[in-house]
């Protein structure tokens, strides 16, 4: 069996020191030669300097792909194509592509209201020139109105020219399994057409529940129940996430996931230990 390629985000930091402290555990997780890094984009672009200045040093410091995220919402084509040619121009080959979020205060839906949309657009504007990584959500979209109506709008960025989607984190692999299966179902073949899990590892249980709850994504009954037993102990903390997170992946393997994007937090581990304990890291020679 082949080992499923890995990846890992990172999103801009807000500092001096925190950019400093990115660009030092880039160094380290590179040197797990992944397929590439994504960097986060925020609402309404409102990280777009901060991500613009990562992408570019990232670039700068080594020859690993980097995938910018684009978001759509609120911005308006002539936007959008300008930041898709400054991407052209640092030799971008890769984005993911997202609807993203209305800044807050800001009332218009903009040109392009939903990933669909600028998935279209930039293969209308780039043709071939990225290759677009899109959203998929295997317990669905918190703001979608069925698991239908998701699987549905999954099925038409795939069309539109999506390469490839990245899921949200998730802990249950059945629902990546599902989702995997009913896209096959659905005509999309995973193979030329890859469905990327995201993970998430375990490392702060307050912070995991609230991007959990945000985003809708499912945290299985005995995770939430251990964690908080665990308090305020943090190794217990990262021992116990370690080892959920790891068999959630071993298991993923076994079913061939063909790739695995870690939801990095910025942080060198336990990312770099995660990837090595699965044994996906290429021994040199």
């Amino acid at each position: 069996m082949s080992k499923p390629a890995f990846s890992f985000e990172f999103f801009p930091a807000k500092t001096e020191q925190g950019g400093e402290k990115l660009l030092n555990t880039f160094d380290e997780l590179n040197k797990l030669s992944p397929a590439y890094f994504s960097v986060t984009y925020g609402a309404g672009g409102s990280t777009r300097e901060r991500t613009l200045g990562i992408v570019k040093a990232l670039i700068e410091r080594s020859d690993t792909e980097v995938a910018p995220h684009m978001s759509c919402i609120g911005d308006d084509k002539d936007e959008i194509a300008e930041l898709l040619e400054l991407y052209k121009s640092l030799g971008i080959k890769r984005l993911v592509a997202l609807r993203g979020d209305l800044p807050s205060g800001q009332v218009g839906m903009g040109e392009l209201p939903f990933a669909l949309d600028l998935v279209k657009f930039i293969r209308e504007h780039s043709g071939d020139h990225f290759r677009i990584e899109v959203a998929a959500y295997p317990e669905m979209h918190p703001q979608a109105r069925s698991f239908e109506f998701d699987i549905d709008n999954l099925v038409n960025k795939f069309q539109a020219g999506a390469d490839s989607a990245i899921t949200q984190f998730f802990y249950n692999a059945d629902s990546y399994l599902y989702l995997r299966d009913t896209l096959e179902s659905r005509g999309i073949d995973t193979g030329a057409q890859p469905l990327v899990a995201g993970i998430m590892p375990i490392t702060n249980s307050s912070n995991l529940l609230r991007f959990a709850d945000s985003c809708g994504a499912d945290i299985p009954r005995y995770v939430r129940k251990q964690l908080t037993d665990f308090g305020d102990d943090r190794k217990a903390i990262r021992e116990f996430g370690f080892d959920v997170v790891y068999r959630l992946c071993d298991r993923l393997i076994s079913e061939g996931v063909p790739a695995m994007h870690f939801y990095s937090m910025n942080k060198v581990e336990p990312n770099k230990s995660l990837v090595e304990a699965l044994g996906l890291v290429t021994e040199l020679s």
